[in-house]
Parts: C-alpha cells; sequence; structure tokens
C-alpha cells in the first residue's frame, strides 16, 4: 500500500507519536512519503493521512477529493470532529483493515460577476458569504428556483451534513447525522428573528445574491477566503464526485458529541 502522510502544521512529522505511525505502516509493507502544504499529492497515493486538526482535514480533502483518494483523519488537534482518531489507533486499523470508506457530500459553489481566478470552489463543510464591513448583509436566497425570504444578517451558511458540527452550529444550525443527504442553509446573527435554519434535501440548487450598503462582502469554502462585491452571484450545489473518509471501526459519531461537545450533559446522564 502507498500512503501519503500530508502535514498540516510544519514539523508535525517529528512528532513522536507519528514517528511511531510511519514506522509501524513500514514495518507493515506499507510505501511512506510526506507531503506540506505547497506539495501535490503524489498520484500513485492510495490512501493520504491528514495528520493535524479538522482545519487539516479540510485542507488534505481539497487536495485528495478530485483525486478519488480516501483520508483519514489523525488527530493533533484539539476536538477533532473529521479528524478523530488518535495517532495510536491509526496504524492498528490500517493494517488490520479494521475500517471502512464512507462517501461525504462535497458543495460546489460557481461565482458569477466576479474577476477571482477561481470563480468555482469546493467544499466539504460549508461554503458561507458574509459582510465585511459595518453595514448588515441583505442574502437573497432561492431553493430550486423558488425564493425565500431575504436574510437581514451578518451572512449566511450553507453546510453539508459533515459541516453540521462547524460553524453552522456555532450559529444555531441542528446537529445532522454524516449519512443524512441534506444541506442546511442557517443566517449568521440575523436581524430578522422570526427566519430560521431551513434543512433542504441535498440535490437542491440554492442561488445566493447579496445586496450591502458597503458594496462589498466575503464569500468562504471551508478554510479559504474570497473578499467579493456584494453584487456577486453564488450558486451553489452537490459536487458530482464525492469526498471518500476512512472511518475506523471503533470510531462513532454519537460519541464523538458526548466526549468532544457534552452533548447532553445532565447530572441525571450519569451511569
Amino acid at each position: 500500500m502507498v500512503a501519503c502522510i500530508y502535514i498540516g502544521k510544519e514539523g508535525s512529522e517529528r512528532d513522536a507519536r507519528i514517528v511511531r505511525l510511519i514506522s509501524e505502516l513500514r514495518s507493515g509493507g506499507w510505501t511512506i512519503s510526506v507531503a506540506g502544504k505547497e506539495d501535490a499529492v503524489p498520484k500513485d497515493t492510495a490512501i493520504l493521512l491528514s495528520v493535524g486538526g479538522d482545519g487539516t482535514f479540510l485542507s488534505a480533502s481539497a487536495k485528495a477529493a478530485g483525486l478519488g483518494v480516501p483520508v483519514v483523519g489523525v488527530n493533533l488537534g484539539r476536538l477533532g470532529f473529521l479528524s478523530e482518531n488518535r495517532p495510536e489507533d491509526v496504524a492498528r486499523s490500517l493494517l488490520d483493515g479494521s475500517y471502512m470508506i464512507e462517501d461525504r457530500t462535497l458543495l460546489k459553489a460557481v461565482l458569477s460577476g466576479t474577476d477571482q481566478e477561481t470563480p468555482e470552489m469546493i467544499a466539504l463543510n460549508e461554503i458561507t458569504v458574509h459582510r465585511s464591513g459595518a453595514a448588515m448583509l441583505g442574502v437573497d436566497v432561492s431553493v430550486d428556483g423558488v425564493m425565500l425570504p431575504t436574510y437581514w444578517a451578518d451572512g449566511l451558511v450553507v453546510s453539508t451534513s459533515s459541516g453540521s458540527t462547524a460553524y453552522s452550529l456555532s450559529v444555531g444550525g441542528p446537529i445532522v447525522l454524516p449519512q443524512s443527504r441534506v444541506l442546511i442553509i442557517s443566517p449568521i446573527a440575523p436581524h430578522n428573528l422570526n427566519i430560521r435554519p431551513l434543512v433542504v434535501p441535498d440535490t437542491a440548487r440554492i442561488e445566493l445574491s447579496m445586496h450591502s450598503r458597503d458594496g462589498k462582502c466575503t464569500f468562504t469554502a471551508d478554510n479559504r477566503t474570497i473578499p467579493v462585491s456584494s453584487g456577486v452571484k453564488v450558486s451553489v450545489a452537490m459536487a458530482q464526485f464525492s469526498l471518500k473518509r476512512v472511518r475506523l471501526n471503533q470510531s462513532d459519531f454519537i460519541n464523538a458529541l458526548t466526549e468532544k461537545l457534552f452533548w447532553g450533559e445532565d447530572v441525571r446522564n450519569i451511569k
């Protein structure tokens, strides 16, 4: 097996846990290479190990998704929903075949009316638009051609089920199981309090247009940011390819919620 270790933070490859992980995989007959943020993933890579936190996993996903290379998260960060696995568990599970590969929905956003060099972007967690000045942002949204009431807010998040525990959660969106085939539309600090997050099928085509007295706003795709004019239109839909994410057999989303976010923490639930 040919694997590539993707390093999010320079020097992580010298962490004793990662040195041990690489040694164990090589002892098991694997061929290992190491890549940094600016490096391309080698063409013969069969699996990509993202070493860091969830931000590193998002960067690794952007490199791997178009290649169809599965990604496994090796957690050296603090929280870790996407990059959830302890280094000491990864080598054993990969060598034993104690894992499965799941498909995660990716979003494709196409920007029109911009002079940006990358008018099309892919995201695993979310696409957002938000104000970049003091003025409130008005966001007109249509879902499959049906107009919603205008969101007057600091911005708007369009999230996948994978991203439901990321930015979407922090602005009041629902927690969604990763295998759910939905997208979540959530306002950021809305001024019209009677308009709430909306869950739509992941087959929906979502169109966004913004207006602001400042004449500018910010567009993001996961951890990538682009300043744009408020006249830009954004078309969001499910990408035609998915991310192949490696899930170790012992990992569990509900356990991750309770252990990392203390979901349902209550003295009456102590066993």
